[in-house]
């Protein structure tokens, strides 16, 4: 009976001494895993409390020419506006130059010879008052008029001629100054044509006027043929 008793108690007492071990190896394991869940939890408090540990942007966006555009590639400068072109100066007109010569025509009038470019010169013939009387212009032809039976021939060169009377009614053929021969013709309401025939009959120069006079320098003979089919020469 007392042995019995005796081993009872051993046996309870290693039981005893089994539970406790077990305890403490249950609680020594689960002590790391506690460490590194409070270790993790002080880790993100600290991140959090200090803003320098967040990576801030490099360079200066704002008011910087220099900073990147979203995509990465470098801004482009806009492109440099091309210079103003300067307005062309007008021409000089004949209200601000000043004729190149003055020359006296048959009838007493003054004719004041004004040169606008090459072979482009215009003559403003004014009378004994100095007021304008009618103006001819070259603009790559002569120019004539036909002034109540004087006539005024222009050329190409800026020298002019006058000359009274001497004029044949057209239509018809005429023999004119110098040589030549004149075929006139009537095309149209004040519109005629003269062609200017040599000695053997060709035809070197044809004039038309088109509701007003004109004029030809052949070689040297000045040649006027009006709207009315007047046509005069001179040498």
């Amino acid at each position: 009976m007392i042995r019995r008793t005796a081993l009872a108690s051993v046996a309870l007492g290693s039981a005893a001494l089994l539970l406790t071990a077990c305890g403490s190896s249950h609680s020594a394991a689960s002590t790391p895993a506690n460490s590194a869940k409070a270790s993790s939890a002080a880790g993100s408090s600290s991140g959090a409390a200090d803003p320098s540990s967040t990576p801030q942007p490099s360079g200066n966006l704002a008011g910087s020419g220099n900073a990147p555009a979203p995509n990465g590639t470098a801004p482009t400068a806009p492109p440099a506006a091309a210079p103003a072109t300067p307005p062309a100066a007008p021409a000089a007109s004949t209200k601000t130059a000043k004729p190149i010569r003055t020359q006296t025509l048959v009838d007493g009038s003054k004719a004041e010879i004004y040169r606008l470019g090459d072979e482009h010169y215009r003559a403003k013939v004014v009378d004994d008052k100095g007021e304008l009387f009618v103006t001819l212009e070259t603009h790559g032809h002569d120019a004539g008029l036909d002034a109540n039976d004087m006539f005024i021939e222009l050329s190409l060169d800026g020298t002019i001629h006058s000359w009274m009377g001497g004029g044949h009614q057209g239509p018809g053929t005429f023999k004119l100054a110098g040589g030549w021969t004149a075929k006139v013709t009537k095309i149209g309401e004040l519109r005629y044509r003269a062609q200017i025939l040599g000695n053997e009959g060709e035809v070197d120069a044809t004039v038309e006027t088109d509701q007003q006079d004109v004029g030809l320098d052949a070689n040297g003979i000045s040649i006027v043929l009006s709207n009315g089919g007047i046509i005069s020469a001179h040498a």
